[in-house]
């Protein structure tokens, strides 16, 4: 069986490698395409059983037509999230879509964690200051994250594992979610989402995007919390009006921003721009801002997320390969 992987990058190829070795006589032939899946490349899946994408690959009607009439029969989706996906659609055309629905929920956690202790703290701006030889302290003021409360939008298998680590630091936690869990309520208490917003030191994004969702940050969300307040966001970027975002740290309300995601990141994130004039002047206006911490959607890098992203994602391939159930494949709907 033929599989175009879209969005390959070198980490994507060691890893999904290591696992089909690791299935002997049943690997698969795996095609590693470094574009991303569009209306543009769908073409390079012509051959192919199916195809392999990543969060910023685009998979809407026309393209999942495009796929169908190519003959690529199922869609290997190597992430958890599938806002990118028509899945009516793919539903509509007989195929097949299976995802990657949980893969070390710590790897993300920690990562929120880490842009939470490095922006309170001030650490990247220390560290280019002290290899400059400035050891001033003016301007890296921080707060002891013991005592704060932080409010978790979101309590699903990565919200309580940032949850778990909180507690242990000592933070008071306030978590909204409509479908609650029992251990969040051992670790913290449920309020209404603008209670949450108006209490909360630090607010902290863990919930998919839908379309309830979507933009469920913005003036107002914005306007109902602590001034003050840091946002961080390691979900999807589209969870956060960006605009609105600028506007609240113009005017100071908004004390702080943290951000692994980007609502407009399939142009800029998983490449090297270095070089190149990068014309999003929203993005550019983001990072003029010195409380504003941005990394490019590394929440999941670990080694073993990796390694168990690789390992589901060709399960489900062999589960659709072998007529075997799959527990991943999404619902024909919504």
């Amino acid at each position: 069986m033929k599989v175009a992987v879209f969005s390959a990058q070198r980490y994507d190829r060691f890893f999904l490698d290591e696992a089909n070795r690791l299935r002997a006589a049943q690997g698969f032939e795996l095609d590693y395409q470094e574009a991303a899946l569009s209306a543009q490349t769908v073409a390079l899946a012509r051959g192919c059983d199916a195809v392999c994408v990543f969060v910023n690959d685009r998979l809407d009607a026309p393209v999942l037509e495009a796929l169908a009439g190519a003959g690529v029969r199922a869609v290997l989706l190597r992430c958890a999230g599938f806002n990118n996906v028509d899945v009516a659609a793919a539903a509509r055309l007989g195929l097949f879509v299976a995802r990657v629905p949980a893969y070390s929920p710590e790897a993300v956690a920690e990562h929120a964690i880490a842009l939470i202790m490095t922006l309170n703290r001030h650490t990247h701006r220390a560290y280019n200051r002290v290899r400059e030889g400035n050891f001033a302290l003016d301007g890296l003021l921080g707060m002891t994250l013991h005592g704060k409360s932080v409010g978790l939008i979101g309590t699903g298998k990565i919200g309580l594992a940032t949850a778990r680590i909180l507690k242990g630091i000592g933070c008071r936690l306030l978590g909204a979610d409509p479908f609650p869990s029992e251990e969040f309520k051992t670790l913290g208490d449920y309020v209404g989402l603008d209670e949450l917003l108006a209490r909360a030191d630090i607010v902290s994004l863990h919930c998919p995007l839908t379309e309830d969702t979507r933009h469920m940050i913005d003036a107002r969300a914005l306007a109902a919390m602590k001034s003050g307040a840091m946002l961080v966001n390691t979900s999807r970027g589209a969870l956060v009006d960006t605009q609105a975002v600028i506007a609240a740290l113009k005017s100071r309300h908004l004390g702080s921003l943290a951000i692994d995601v980007y609502e407009q990141e399939s142009s800029l994130f998983f490449r090297d721009r270095s070089d190149d004039i990068i014309d999003d002047d929203v993005f550019q206006r983001l990072m003029t801002f010195p409380n504003v911490l941005v990394t490019g959607h590394q929440g999941f890098f670990t080694a073993e997320a990796l390694r168990e992203i690789a390992a589901v994602t060709l399960d489900n391939l062999d589960a659709f390969a072998t007529g075997r159930p799959c527990e991943n494949i999404l619902p024909p709907t919504r």
